[in-house]
């Protein structure tokens, strides 16, 4: 199916047109601020609307990429053919007795932050990490030693067909940066939170205490994708990365971070190409001098740029 034909139908599955928008660069959608063209990117606003376009996709053999805050991912200056579906527009919050139900656009932080409002722990590691509850599912994000899975009480998904699936914490097999939403392709569409009430109070200091040691150890001030590599067995990515002399070096705009070796920063106008260049020479230089294969934790999806 040609991408106009695409674009046309899909602008009959929503409710508003102007949320179906062809040739849409994506560097716009990522922390990174690089990324090509989606050939059509959709803004859906419904569960309903988001079956209905997997459902189209898969009778007419079009692929899709799901994008949520764009903080975990590189996307390549080619751009991605078929259909973006970006979940930011699905972003609700709400409460039911001590378990808190969010959609997949809404942003960690704010659950978090919503948890704090009314008294309940157990989402205070989630305070700084940047990414949407659907990547917190599809990766099972964690950090400063708590992890989505450990406060995942359920998630509703959509499968590739468009139909909707509730999965319980088992059948979400959740490990670490990885579950069944990522493994299976399915779309996670809202998760539900179980937490215990706690002190307000202390619940904010340790919130506060970790969003300090984040600003002191991370370099929030430039454009990044968060931690580039998972963390090798018996390893620390970044202090790897830090003995092999690599912080401050530099593949066109992008740089490893001089504050955090564990990062990647867009220092000036740097390009997808430049990151992944970037990651391929830490990943070589760590392996020559420490003998350990770093894989990263950054999704890297999408085409190169053709050769004009």
């Amino acid at each position: 199916m040609q991408k106009i034909d695409i674009y046309n139908s899909l602008k009959k599955m929503v409710s508003d047109a102007e949320r179906v928008r062809c040739d849409e660069t994506l560097s716009a959608y990522t922390f990174t601020k690089t990324g090509g063209e989606a050939d059509v990117l959709v803004l859906p606003e419904s569960y309903e609307e988001i079956c209905d376009i997997l459902h189209f996709a898969e009778i007419n053999a079009i692929p899709v990429t799901i994008l949520g805050k764009g903080s975990n991912v590189i996307i390549r200056d080619g751009g991605i053919r078929g259909i973006v579906i970006n979940l930011l527009k699905l972003k609700a919050i709400r409460l039911e007795g001590n378990c808190i139900i969010a959609q997949c656009g809404a942003a960690i932080i704010d659950v978090s932050r919503f948890a704090l409002m009314h008294s309940l722990t157990g989402l205070e590691f989630a305070c700084g990490i940047p990414g949407s509850v659907g990547g917190a599912l599809f990766m099972n994000a964690g950090a400063y030693g708590g992890e989505t899975a450990d406060v995942l009480d359920h998630a509703v998904v959509a499968d590739t067909s468009g139909s909707l699936v509730r999965l319980d914490r088992e059948k979400l097999k959740m490990g670490y940066r990885s579950s069944a939403v990522s493994k299976n392709g399915y779309v996670a569409l809202e998760g539900t939170f179980s937490l215990a009430p706690g002190n307000k109070e202390e619940i904010k200091k340790e919130m506060d205490r970790l969003t300090s040691l984040r600003e002191l150890k991370q370099p929030l001030e430039y454009p990044s994708c968060g931690s580039v590599f998972k963390r090798p067995p018996g390893y620390f990515a970044g202090k790897l990365i830090q003995d092999s002399g690599l912080q401050g070096t530099r593949i066109g705009g992008v740089e490893v971070s001089t504050k955090h070796a564990g990062f990647m920063v867009n220092v000036d106008d740097g390009t997808a190409t430049d990151y992944i260049q970037l990651i391929h020479y830490v990943q070589k230089t760590v392996k020559a001098k420490f003998n350990v294969d770093l894989h990263t934790e950054v999704r890297i999806i999408g085409e190169d740029r053709t050769a004009e």
